[in-house]
C-alpha cells in the first residue's frame, strides 16, 4: 500500500476555538474531514458515525490515529491519547502536528526558463 500525503494544513488556533463558537459542531466536522483526507492518502479511518454509538468513539479514536500515523509517521499512542483524553485542545495539538509535518518540503526539480 502506497502513502500519498493528503492531509490539509488547518490553523491550530481555529481548530481549538471553534468548537468553542460552534457549540462542538467543528470537532466532528474536523473528524470527518481529517478522516476523509486520512483515507485519500491511502490509510484507512472508520466512519465518523462511530463517535455517536456509545463506547464506539475509543474505537473510532484509535482508528484516526492509526490512519494518521501510517499517512504521517507521528505514532499511533500519541494521537489516540491527545484525542480521548485532552477533546479539542487534542484535536489542536494533533491538528499542530499534521501541519509540522505536511509543511517538510520535498524536492522539486528546478524549472529551466525559456529563453
Amino acid at each position: 500500500m502506497t502513502i500519498d500525503l493528503q492531509l490539509q494544513q488547518r490553523s491550530a488556533v481555529a481548530v481549538f476555538f471553534l468548537p468553542i463558537i460552534t457549540f462542538g459542531i467543528y470537532s466532528i466536522v474536523w473528524l470527518a474531514k481529517t478522516r476523509g483526507e486520512v483515507n485519500r492518502s491511502g490509510a484507512h479511518a472508520m466512519t465518523t458515525w462511530w463517535i455517536l454509538c456509545p463506547f464506539g468513539f475509543f474505537w473510532y479514536f484509535w482508528s484516526l490515529a492509526k490512519g494518521i500515523d501510517a499517512v504521517t509517521g507521528l505514532g499511533t499512542g500519541g494521537d489516540y491519547a491527545l484525542l480521548l483524553l485532552l477533546g479539542q485542545l487534542g484535536q489542536a495539538i494533533v491538528q499542530a502536528r499534521i501541519n509540522a509535518r505536511v509543511s517538510v518540503p520535498t524536492y522539486a526539480p528546478p524549472v529551466p526558463f525559456a529563453a
